[in-house]
Formats: C-alpha cells, structure tokens, sequence
C-alpha cells in the first residue's frame, strides 16, 4: 500500500510540473511568406502566467542567415482590444551574432498584479539590424491566471 501511495505521488507530481511550463501552438502572421527565421515552439514558464510574478517565454527558433542584431516588436490584446507594445533589442534578448542554426529567444518579465487574468494574444515580429527586412512574425496566445502575488507582498 506505501508503494502505491508512493507511485501516485510521483505521478501527481510530475502532472504539476509539466503544467508549470507549456509550448503553446505558434502561428505565422503570414502563413505564404517565406520568413529568414522559422520559429519551431513557445515555451512558457510559469503556465498560466502568475500576475505580479516573473514569466519567461522562450521561443525556439532557426535560421539559415547569420544574424547580427535585430530588433523585437511585441504586441498584446486582450479580447482583441491591444492593450500593450514594447520593443527590445533582439541581443538582449538572444546572444549575437546568431549564427545559423538553431538558437532560443527568452524574455522575462514581471506583469503587474492589477493584470487580468484571461487569454492573450501576442504578436512578435523580428526585425533585422536595419529594421528593413522582416525576419519573422508570429502569433501565440497564452493565459494569465486568477494567482496574485500582490496579497502575498
């Protein structure tokens, strides 16, 4: 019976630790383009997003192009209403040069307390060093949870 309890408890464990961090599915803003950069997943971590925590996405991505730095434009809505843009610099946010292959971009960031919980979508576009071609666009959602660390502060 102790064995038992034992295999459960490890199973349950690994349930929750699979649902702290989730690939979300990624669709390209122009599915007929022929984007320098294909990005193969997004991983979020927590998931759901906790407000007044810090989260990370990390987005797995290749290229055939060496890339020597860039920019990353990100925009938010929220029942389709935007609610959100930033811009950061794409070796910030990645080492550069990004060599042909495979590499990862991850932002982290802390979302305020008062955020809403609900699903978001996100729009990421990357640009290269010059602003002038467009490497990749992308679409993901993701979901922020009704948790709150601002009771906890």
């Amino acid at each position: 019976m102790a064995m038992i309890k034992f295999k459960l408890a490890i199973v349950l464990s690994l349930c929750l630790i699979v649902d702290l961090a989730r690939a979300t599915d990624v669709k390209y803003c122009d599915k007929n383009a022929d984007y320098d950069v294909k990005v193969h997943g997004v991983d979020i971590s927590p998931y759901p997003v906790a407000r007044g925590r810090e989260a990370t996405f990390s987005i797995s991505a290749t290229t055939d192009k060496a890339i020597s730095g860039g920019k990353l434009v990100i925009d938010v809505s929220y029942f389709g209403w935007h609610i959100h843009s930033e811009t950061h610099d794409l070796c910030d946010e990645t080492s550069c040069p990004v060599s042909t292959g495979d590499f990862v971009v991850a932002h982290s960031q802390v979302l305020p307390g008062f955020t809403p919980p609900g699903t978001y979508s996100l729009k990421m576009k990357m640009y290269d060093a010059t602003k002038k071609q467009e490497l990749t666009c992308i679409t993901f959602d993701f979901s922020i949870g009704f948790a709150s660390s601002v009771a906890d502060s």
